[in-house]
């Protein structure tokens, strides 16, 4: 069976407020990187079809441990699925010479809402290259709606 990685939180903004931060390239950029990571956008396309792609630096260079380069992650993530406010599938292809990180992770990130101005916000990635440490990933996908929630509550 193929490992799901699954993370949920309720974010006290509304579903089209949510939805942006998804599709907005500066958003993208302050929320998305886990924790001891910074992110830049170097190509944006956002419609159904299109994609980003993202480098991730550590801020700790000496750690190590990226994919891409010693201290840097760089995927290319395509929009598979944009359905306004209740969802956002985007599929995630690492730059890797390993062959371990080699492979497309899906992402769904999905929207409900949850009462007034609040929204449940489940990301469950799926295909992750079997050369993530499941629970390394695992803490990276937990912290992405604690990151979305405090970037679009903060607003």
């Amino acid at each position: 069976m193929s490992r799901i990685d699954r993370a949920g939180r309720v974010i006290a903004a509304p579903p089209e407020t949510v939805y942006g931060a998804l599709l907005d390239r500066e958003a993208l950029e302050a929320w998305l990187p886990p924790s001891g990571m910074r992110g830049r956008v170097e190509q944006w396309d956002p419609r159904p079809g299109g994609g980003f792609r993202m480098a991730l630096t550590y801020l700790d260079p000496a750690a190590g441990r990226g994919k891409t380069s010693a201290a840097e992650d760089v995927v290319d993530v395509g929009f598979a699925a944009l359905m306004p406010f209740e969802r956002v599938v985007q599929q995630a292809v690492f730059e890797a010479d390993d062959p371990s990180f080699a492979g497309t992770m899906t992402m769904t990130w999905q929207l409900a809402a949850a009462g007034e101005d609040r929204t449940e916000v489940t990301v469950t990635a799926t295909g992750a290259p079997p050369g993530t440490d499941p629970a390394v990933h695992e803490a990276g996908i937990a912290s992405s709606p604690a990151n979305l929630a405090s970037y679009v509550e903060d607003d």
